[in-house]
């Protein structure tokens, strides 16, 4: 599968089914949303997969890209992938692993957007969300994909949504820190 970032550059994608790329008009819709804050954010992406909307972030001027991803070779490629676009003043990391396990050991670093896009049917959303508030910079902003027929609760731990889109089959829930009482 050919995937295309910002222009006419390709990445690399894992082989088979294990891995589904977030489709190009989600991933559009993301960055046009976004558009305003990207520059210079640190951007996390769980479940990384291809390493696309990474690519997509240092494309439009992230400083600074984690990504966690549990397979192996998705790892090799979204490394690769991230090399290819990084510019010698952004970093990138990429962490194999289990997002539950790595998002605690993340700190004391702030990131001021996430993308999080487990597999559907994977029971990671609950955790994952509660594990992020310590990670989060004060105006963040969360984003996780989930399929239409499965939507995601209006508050998770620290996390309230604030915002819901859909684009065919997929759907993004907006999350963002609890204001405090």
């Amino acid at each position: 599968m050919s995937i295309r970032i910002k222009g006419d550059r390709s990445i690399k994608t894992p082989t088979g089914l294990s891995t589904r790329p977030t489709p190009s008009k989600v991933r559009a819709a993301v960055f046009n949303i976004l558009q305003s804050r990207i520059k210079n954010a640190n951007w996390l992406d769980i479940c990384a997969g291809s390493g696309a909307m990474g690519a997509e972030a240092l494309t439009r001027g992230a400083s600074k890209v984690v990504g966690i991803e549990l397979s192996a070779i998705a790892c090799r490629i979204v490394h690769e992938n991230w090399h290819k676009f990084a510019q010698p003043e952004q970093q990138f990391q990429v962490i194999k692993g289990d997002a539950i396990k790595i998002l605690p050991k993340l700190q004391p670093q702030f990131f001021d957007l996430v993308y999080f896009d487990p597999p559907y049917q994977s029971d990671l959303y609950e955790p994952v969300l509660k594990a992020l508030p310590p990670l989060l910079a004060e105006s963040a902003l969360a984003i996780a994909e989930c399929d239409r027929l499965r939507p995601l609760p209006d508050e998770i731990g620290n996390l309230i949504c604030y915002d819901r889109r859909q684009y065919g089959q997929t759907a993004l829930a907006f999350y963002q820190l609890k204001s405090p009482a």
